[in-house]
């Protein structure tokens, strides 16, 4: 994989996920070691500022990213208003692995090892994808998530689990207290003193990608 002439790639991807239209930004450095997809949080996208911040300095440390639409844009158009899918974590869930399963088909993608890094409801999808693909997914980072949404999955996570919260964000940080005592798996929950839940403070976002990029490199 690492001498591979068709890296390194940086496109728009179509993917046909059980009838659905879901694009994404694929972006695979040369010599990648892993790569890693991102599940958004409710309300967000593929060009959600701070999940493109962290990719990219995942990127400059050798991991591939794919960031990606988790809803078409007709349920983006009705999720604004109704809010129905976006803590619809099974709807999530299924269709993380259906984009995974895509990618694993995939030259010269389906060489490298891949990780989840997911965003407040985002993590509970990628919990949930994880102890569905036990043994495609090496790494699952958690920011401001909430992992306690997938608690019926959680018992079933083989892969090394990072939770970060920030040490502002008190009701979140519960909830991943709770979630960490059911994750079987290696796991860590780091605590970001000053953050709050969007990681806004200065240097606070750059702790994450800092943190994650740690924890996907050990592991992919």
């Amino acid at each position: 994989m690492k001498n591979n002439d068709s890296l390194p790639i940086t496109k728009e991807i179509l993917m046909n996920i059980n009838g659905k239209n879901i694009y994404g930004n694929l972006k695979i450095p040369e010599k990648a070691q892993g790569l890693v997809i991102f599940a958004h949080g409710s309300g967000s996208g593929r060009f959600s500022p701070r999940n493109m911040h962290v990719a990219g300095i995942l990127n400059k440390n050798g991991l591939g990213t794919l960031l990606f639409d988790l809803l078409t844009a007709e349920e983006e158009k009705i999720d604004n208003y109704s809010g129905e899918y976006r803590f619809n974590i099974e709807l999530l869930g299924e269709r993380l692995i259906g984009v995974t399963d895509w990618l694993i088909k995939e030259p010269p993608i389906n060489g490298l090892k891949f990780g989840y890094f997911g965003a407040s409801t985002g993590a509970a999808a990628a919990l949930t994808a994880a102890a569905e693909r036990p043994n495609v997914i090496y790494a699952v980072v958690s920011r401001g998530g909430r992992p306690d949404l997938a608690m019926k999955s959680l018992h079933r996570v083989k892969a090394p689990t990072l939770l970060i919260v920030g040490g502002e964000d008190f009701e979140v940080i519960e909830l991943n207290r709770t979630a960490y005592e059911n994750i079987p798996a290696k796991k860590k929950l780091e605590i970001i003193p000053g953050a709050t839940h969007l990681f806004e403070e200065p240097g606070a976002l750059e702790e994450v990608a800092r943190l994650s990029a740690g924890w996907f490199a050990k592991y992919l």
